[in-house]
């Protein structure tokens, strides 16, 4: 979705590049696939392929510059290697930047009033996301971490709790980030969980303080659980927020959609281009937005490398490593030390 026009849908592209030729093929997706990622960061699109067959699904004007992108950059493999240097080139060449400055018909400021102050979107695309919460009843918002997806939908379940709109609030994630099995974890389910909810913990701790949110723990209002112990329930009168949803494997997510009952609102946060689970495991976020992108009553916001938010000294730590890493052949990547 774009941030001028929430009710625009994902589109959905098909490419076939030829000739087809694996050699020119692993040239253009980059080291495990890093060429692509780059793309999907800058556009706020995702990239999927089989062979020289291509899928982009997003923001209509990021699909398009997408297209143009990788006929030119499947041509280029003909004659160089591509780089993540090369690539940042051709996005600028192709306009990449005047796409994300794009917000025209710009939509009326949305302000989140929680106790604890007011929350403020930034930029079009975020104001976009919170338009859309407001409108639908299951809503997926999909880009880089820092983009806010995780805290303004934290923001809009705790205004739904205190003005009333819901009765409580389910914060859920697939545990799988660390690698680790929930079993080999020290202490009980609330501590195993913990620290792949923290992120989630931190926002409310903002917004409503500790205390606070200690005690609508305690009372079940607000209630954190893994993805996996979702399976069986029907949440009504309820806003559910499905973090790191990249990590959830299609039945998982299935499963969880249908989890949805009366009076309530879903949010769906993920980066497809941080992607945890085992190699070749197909993951739940890419394919709902593929299968659900012409559903009715059902919000997508792509958001792209323009709506990171950070502190100006993280962005300039964040562009020295990305200076460095492209003076680097992908062989010469320097190996973490013990």
């Amino acid at each position: 979705m774009n941030a001028a026009s929430p009710s625009v849908q994902p589109q959905t592209l098909d490419l076939e590049l030829a000739p087809a030729d694996n050699v020119r093929l692993a040239n253009l997706c980059g080291q495990l696939d890093q060429h692509l990622r780059q793309l999907e960061r800058r556009l706020g699109i995702e990239i999927s392929n089989r062979g020289v067959s291509f899928r982009l699904i997003g923001d209509p004007r990021g699909v398009r510059l997408g297209e143009q992108l990788l006929q030119d950059l499947y041509a280029d493999t003909a004659m160089e290697v591509l780089t993540p240097e090369s690539i940042h080139l051709s996005l600028q060449s192709a306009g990449a930047d005047d796409l994300l400055k794009a917000a025209e018909d710009r939509l009326p400021d949305v302000i989140i009033k929680t106790k604890r102050g007011l929350i403020k979107a930034r930029g079009p695309n975020q104001q976009a996301y919170l338009h859309a919460i407001l409108k639908h009843d299951i809503n997926f918002g999909v880009g880089p971490a820092g983009t806010g997806k995780t805290y303004l939908a934290v923001a809009c379940a705790v205004e739904a709790l205190e003005s009333d709109r819901v009765r409580r609030v389910l914060l859920v994630r697939p545990a799988v980030e660390a690698g680790e099995r929930l079993g080999f974890l020290p202490g009980d389910l609330a501590q195993k969980i913990d620290p792949y909810l923290r992120p989630l913990y931190d926002a409310l701790f903002e917004m409503l303080g500790f205390e606070k949110v200690t005690k609508l723990m305690e009372r079940n209002v607000i209630e954190v659980a893994p993805l996996a112990y979702m399976r069986g329930r029907t949440l009504n009168d309820s806003f559910i927020i499905l973090d790191e949803a990249q990590n959830t494997t299609p039945e998982q997510m299935k499963m969880f959609l249908t989890r949805i009952g009366f009076g309530s609102t879903a949010v769906i946060t993920g980066d497809v281009t941080q992607i945890d689970l085992p190699r070749g495991q197909p993951s739940g976020l890419r394919q709902a937005v593929e299968v659900l992108k012409d559903v009715g009553g059902i919000s997508f916001t792509f958001f792209n490398a323009r709506d990171v938010v950070r502190h100006a000294l993280v962005q300039r730590i964040v562009h020295a490593y990305d200076a460095f890493e492209r003076t680097l052949p992908a062989s010469g990547r320097p190996r973490p030390t013990a």
